[in-house]
């Protein structure tokens, strides 16, 4: 009887070991993660990656952060905002904002200009380095979406 409880637990093991992306997906440490083809609002973004059963990214570390870094040359949509509470950033999963990857002098909310108007949304700028910017949330552009398999 023992013996077959640890060859469950075993078999058990090895199916995580072995989860993989669905096609159109590419694997980093434990997650998949989509790059859209198609431009949208942050919004847009968010309910694609939904509809996918997954959710913006949520950047936790900086490998993650490096990985991402040549996973998109396109500025893309991440699953940060202050929508809830101006200068307060938080992840899609609700987590509040530790590891920071902030353009310089950025967030900045527009700095004030009408043109820019309210910068409640994060998306990766490529032209810095794959840092951050906040950037109006109705803005078109790419996002990527992650999931665990």
């Amino acid at each position: 009887r023992v013996a077959a409880a640890e060859l469950s637990t075993v078999k058990a093991n090895m199916t995580d070991l072995q989860k993989t992306c669905p096609a159109g997906w590419r694997m980093f440490s434990c997650s998949c993660y989509f790059l859209s083809s198609q431009l949208g609002s942050w919004t847009f973004g968010r309910d694609d990656c939904r509809k996918k059963g997954a959710h913006l990214v949520v950047i936790d570390s900086a490998e993650e952060q490096t990985f991402l870094s040549g996973f998109t040359k396109q500025q893309t949509w991440i699953g940060l905002s202050d929508l809830e509470k101006e200068g307060t950033w938080k992840w899609m999963d609700g987590t509040p904002l530790t590891l920071k990857y902030w353009t310089r002098n950025q967030p900045d909310n527009g700095g004030g200009d009408p043109r820019w108007g309210e910068e409640d949304c994060v998306h990766i700028r490529t032209e810095e380095n794959t840092l951050w910017n906040d950037l109006s949330c109705n803005n078109s552009q790419q996002w990527i979406c992650e999931k665990i398999p």
